[in-house]
């Protein structure tokens, strides 16, 4: 009995280690990058190619400055899965005002986006994961209303909600 007791004691304390609780500064620094992301979401939902390229910028300055030195190993793991893709994306939307290319590299961020802010579950407020019919893609927004990022102002309302990501307590 006492043996099984000190197992599950160990077990619980591994446990424990792994998913400990996520920094003040991860949640700051994950907060600090979706933010950055809805900027950008909200400048392409504009049509406004100058703004998403400024936009981009800073999400990819956000990007960059993440330190995994707080995070758990889990957490360390998944970040360096999405490092490199959000990077790639943000610096390509931020070298261009085309709107078309700036979109095209959006969806694959988004994408990615929706990995990490659903993985870390640090977002400070409701996040709605948002599609497309018409593009047959998805973004995050901050808001239930539909604002397209793909078709702007041509079809602002296209597209719906579908799924919530509640806010971390």
């Amino acid at each position: 009995m006492k043996t099984t007791s000190i197992w599950l004691t160990l077990l619980l304390l591994i446990t424990v280690a792994t998913l400990r609780a996520q920094t003040p500064a991860v949640n700051t620094s994950i907060n600090n990058l979706t933010t950055a992301y809805l900027d950008l979401k909200n400048a392409l939902a504009a049509d406004d190619g100058t703004a998403a390229q400024g936009k981009a910028k800073i999400l990819k300055a956000q990007v960059d400055v993440i330190q995994t030195k707080e995070m758990s190993a889990v957490q360390q793991t998944i970040w360096k899965n999405y490092v490199d893709k959000l990077s790639f994306d943000s610096r390509h939307i931020s070298e261009s005002t085309s709107i078309d290319h700036q979109r095209e590299h959006f969806a694959s961020l988004s994408k990615n986006m929706y990995e990490v802010v659903k993985t870390f579950k640090v977002n400070s407020t409701p996040l709605y994961w948002e599609y497309c019919p018409m593009k047959k893609t998805s973004w995050l927004s901050d808001k239930a209303v539909i604002e397209n990022p793909y078709y702007g102002k041509t079809m602002p309302e296209c597209g719906s909600v579908k799924e919530t990501l509640k806010a971390a307590k």
